[in-house]
């Protein structure tokens, strides 16, 4: 698995693509990074002894799509309950959905663990995806401060955080461009 900083990265990377044109407030790129987050507090089941294979196990359940969908879904409703935010409830929900999945797909992108549940509850099969070049994460504040967490982090900057910076500079410029358009067409 990235570490919990990279999923942050990601997930805010794709708020900031898709975000409405409008300033979001704090809870929403908080609620992000928790999302992204979300999903690995199922390490719990290594101290509880769960059988590996076992949905609820690491990168089982709380890393499929259906459970993605499902907290999205839960987080829009409850943040943006407002009569303000209705309209953008489909487009928060995707954004949700995909900052609270991508967990998953960069998991599924390591060079160790056990594979992702992407279906779970409906499959229990577990899926890697062929290239992997993001290094797994040592688990535990101890372990990533170590050299290998070093070389960790070193590859989470190639492959997660320059991507994820490129992806949200670009679209800031590009909406500071149709904004300039639209002022100048007015």
């Amino acid at each position: 698995m990235p570490s919990i900083m990279s999923h942050a990265v990601v997930a805010s990377s794709l708020g900031a693509a898709g975000a409405p044109d409008r300033p979001m407030p704090a809870r929403y790129w908080v609620a992000l990074a928790i999302l992204a987050a979300a999903p690995d507090a199922d390490v719990i089941a290594f101290w509880l002894n769960v059988d590996r294979g076992n949905i609820l196990s690491h990168r089982g359940l709380t890393h499929s799509l259906p459970f993605a969908a499902i907290a999205a879904a839960l987080a829009v409703r409850v943040l943006f309950r407002d009569r303000e935010w209705h309209s953008s409830w489909p487009r928060l929900w995707v954004l949700y959905f995909a900052g609270m999945a991508s967990h998953g797909v960069l998991d599924a992108l390591t060079n160790g663990g056990q594979g992702i549940a992407f279906f779970a509850p409906l499959s229990a099969a577990r899926w890697h995806f062929p290239w992997q070049p993001i290094l797994v994460s040592p688990i535990g504040v101890g372990a990533f401060l170590s050299q290998y967490g070093f070389q960790v982090l070193l590859n989470e900057m190639l492959w997660l955080w320059l991507p994820s910076l490129l992806v949200a500079t670009t679209v800031r410029l590009a909406r500071r461009r149709s904004s300039r358009t639209k002022a100048i067409a007015a």
